[in-house]
């Protein structure tokens, strides 16, 4: 499949899947302003806490699959037979695994006391086991199916947001919060279930050899236990050595750098197929030339949006919480700066190394992000809280991009030399000049949710407009073409 041959567009894929990405977090965004101030960040820190421990037995079930799926349905999806026999190899695994992980998980509930103590909303939250289990989404995602995907994950999401202020309306109300997040998050897999006949044969082909996808999976399993532990850990720590207040805070502090997180990513997600397909049919000038624009676009969308919410946080924790949650603004000014990193080592990591067949680099880089995030976490947590979890969570993503880099210098130096670092900064300076003096508005005018809205909304414009006219000015390449793109459009549709 050449260039003009390509099934997909790569940039309508990047826009649903963006889409796609900003919804997961954006319905908790929206629901957060109420459901915070409703349940406090002690019912919030409980529903953060159940799920994070429950995202430990979903990985224990999917057990790499997630990413190990999309290369290897990917590679064979031109042949049907092929695709059948390897998506139902995958879905024999994963319910397999399932099983186990709800026989550990509800010998756990009886035995483990901070469990018990909430049985109701942890069995709730459970449900997204085996709803990620039969989703099958790296079936979709191999074969690019991205407005599939986006249009059904929104439908259930704006139901769940209907939900959400038709049953919440106290404290106790926290189990059924916990449930309609996971409604709103995992349910639509359902109808990934049935839809699948399309792409796939839904009867047993027999015949399975399952052991062929063992060797590659327990690394992508490997890789998914480092990811969960380091992500989830901080969660989970604070839940066991501090209080749900403690959590509530923390879990607020993340919820916006979680969806920025989400768009500078979004980018790396939708080239993984695309980049394995050009790696087995050893199209390399394709697949370097994709990954040197990735890693521009990671840097001109990802450095002036972490600036910007690391200068207005107070706003932004205000706007989505309320004045109970401003415990949440110094952890989330801290961890901003993982956006960059982040967004790099999901370039080096899923679109590169993944592709490459070289995953057990990003296994180590992952290990030693878990390794330093724990033992960070463990000195700091008792003496700073959720700040003390924010800087092990910093520190975690700067050493897993550094390994990354480490093993990749030769192949990914010409795509960081390719940026144009000092636009950007001049840029972000323009930025910050232009929307500094919002700052200055005082609390007697700013005193209401729409109030921090209305400010967020034009510092953010100051900013932004700013920050984009001294990349046109400057010329910054990717940015050019993008314009360029985007007039052209709306030339063609006139």
């Amino acid at each position: 499949m050449g260039q003009t041959g390509q099934t997909k567009s790569l940039k309508k894929n990047f826009i649903m899947n963006a889409i796609l990405s900003m919804s997961s977090f954006i319905f908790p965004l929206i629901t957060f302003q109420y459901v915070s101030r409703v349940l406090l960040p002690a019912g919030t820190g409980k529903v953060s806490f159940a799920i994070s421990v429950i995202s430990y037995f979903t990985m224990f079930a999917q057990l790499g699959i997630p990413t190990y799926g999309i290369r290897a349905c990917a590679q064979v999806r031109d042949d049907r037979q092929e695709l059948t026999k390897t998506a139902q190899e995958l879905l024999l695994i994963n319910l397999i695994m399932s099983a186990f992980a709800y026989i550990v998980f509800f010998g756990m509930l009886f035995l483990v006391p901070r469990f018990s103590e909430d049985k109701p909303l942890f069995v709730i939250v459970s449900f997204s086991i085996i709803f990620n289990t039969i989703g099958m989404e790296w079936l979709y995602k191999a074969l690019e199916q991205y407005t599939y995907i986006t249009v059904r994950s929104i439908i259930f999401k704006f139901v769940a947001l209907v939900a959400m202020f038709l049953l919440i309306h106290q404290k106790s109300d926290y189990v059924i919060y916990g449930g309609i997040s996971i409604f709103a998050a995992s349910a639509s897999n359902i109808f990934n279930f049935f839809h699948a006949h399309r792409y796939i044969g839904m009867k047993p082909v027999g015949g399975y050899d399952l052991k062929k996808h063992v060797s590659a999976v327990v690394v992508f399993f490997a890789m998914a236990c480092a990811t969960t532990v380091y992500t989830n850990l901080d969660t989970v720590m604070l839940g066991f050595m501090t209080t749900d207040t403690d959590v509530g805070y923390y879990n607020a502090s993340v919820r916006i750098k979680t969806i920025l997180v989400s768009i500078v990513t979004s980018l790396g997600t939708v080239l993984l197929p695309r980049a394995s397909y050009y790696v087995e049919h050893h199209m390399m000038d394709a697949f370097y030339r994709i990954t040197k624009k990735a890693i521009n676009f990671v840097f001109i969308s990802a450095v002036p949006v972490m600036v910007f919410f690391m200068i207005f946080a107070k706003e932004g924790v205000y706007f989505l919480s309320g004045s109970a949650y401003e415990g949440s603004i110094e952890p989330m000014q801290v961890i901003m700066p993982t956006l960059i990193f982040i967004g790099l080592s999901n370039i080096m990591g899923i679109q590169m190394l993944v592709p490459l067949g070289r995953e057990k680099i990003v296994l180590y880089s992952e290990i030693a992000g878990a390794l330093i995030d724990f033992i960070i976490n463990m000195i700091l947590i008792p003496r700073l809280q959720s700040t003390g979890a924010a800087i092990g969570t910093l520190v975690a993503e700067m050493l897993v991009w550094a390994v990354q880099y480490y093993y990749l210098r030769d192949h990914i130096k010409p795509a960081y030399a390719n940026v144009r670092y000092g636009s950007v900064l001049l840029a972000v300076a323009a930025g910050t000049a232009a929307s500094l003096w919002t700052k200055r508005i005082t609390l007697d005018i700013v005193n209401s949710t729409i109030s921090y809205f209305v400010l967020l909304v034009i510092a953010a414009a100051l900013f932004f407009g700013a920050y984009y006219l001294i990349l046109l000015i400057r010329r910054e390449p990717l940015t050019m073409e993008l314009t360029d793109q985007v007039l052209y459009k709306l030339k063609i549709r006139r």
